[in-house]
């Protein structure tokens, strides 16, 4: 796996990381350490992990270099 995906694998873990910790307590870890959710740096963050949730689509539909033949 090349660092690239392993950064986007690494965001989007962050990401659901958050949306776990929001759905359990109802608290924005992102908007709480960068100045709430509505400041421009939480949005700036909330963009790139869902830019990097969204590249990493196409790899569910590729096949596994290592299994295939």
């Amino acid at each position: 796996m090349s660092c690239f995906k392993k950064l986007l694998l690494l965001l989007a873990i962050i990401g659901g990381i958050n949306w776990g910790i929001y759905g359990i307590w109802g608290f924005n870890a992102v908007g709480w350490l960068l100045g709430g959710s509505m400041s421009w740096l939480s949005r700036t963050v909330f963009i790139i992990v869902g830019v990097s949730a969204v590249c990493l689509i196409p790899g569910l539909f590729m096949p596994d270099p290592k299994t295939a033949e």
